[in-house]
């Protein structure tokens, strides 16, 4: 857009830390949602089903059932707690290219090679993240929404209000199984 003769810039990412603000409300979702669960599989259906004198194997099958819905539960959580609270991973502060001496390669932020800018197009694997002001490592992404460079970054999802990056995608994809299982 041009307006006076300026070039406007608009940032579509300038409301993106509200999400963090929304990250509460969709975590208290999720334990509703797991909550109205509990009741309908264990309090309504399953659980009278226990107490009742509809037969022997009404019971079993009923028991079978929560147990299995019980461990799916634990499960279930215990991924979901882990994706929220486990750190997705960060850039170190300062971090720096390690050299690989043995193929003989020196070291990739000299000036000669390197250039003057930290971002120089001549070295495709050496990127800089001009949020952070920091060089950052292969499939390294800056999030808008947490404000930092995350290790292979994979998406900030507001489910879980955290990003799910090298270190929590374990659990992020252990959490997606055991939630479609349940």
């Amino acid at each position: 857009m041009y307006r006076s003769g300026a070039v406007m810039a608009w940032n579509v990412f300038r409301f993106c830390t509200a999400l963090r603000g929304l990250g509460s409300i969709m975590i208290l979702l999720v334990m509703g949602v797991v909550g109205v669960t509990y009741y309908a599989i264990v309090l309504t259906n399953y659980g009278p089903s226990l107490a009742s004198s509809g037969g022997l194997l009404d019971a079993f099958i009923a028991f079978l059932v929560l147990v299995i819905f019980h461990c799916l539960l634990v499960m279930l959580l215990w991924c979901y707690f882990s994706v929220v609270f486990t750190d997705p991973g960060s850039v170190p502060p300062n971090w720096r290219p390690e050299l690989d001496e043995e193929r003989g390669e020196a070291d990739p932020l000299t000036a000669s090679e390197f250039g003057a800018s930290p971002a120089d197009s001549g070295n495709p694997r050496i990127r800089f993240c001009r949020k952070c002001n920091q060089l950052k490592p292969p499939r390294c992404h800056h999030c808008s929404v947490c404000g930092r460079c995350v290790l292979k970054m994979d998406h900030h999802c507001v489910w879980v209000v955290n990003c799910v990056g090298a270190l929590n995608y374990k659990y992020f994809l252990l959490f997606l199984v055991s939630n479609h299982n349940s």
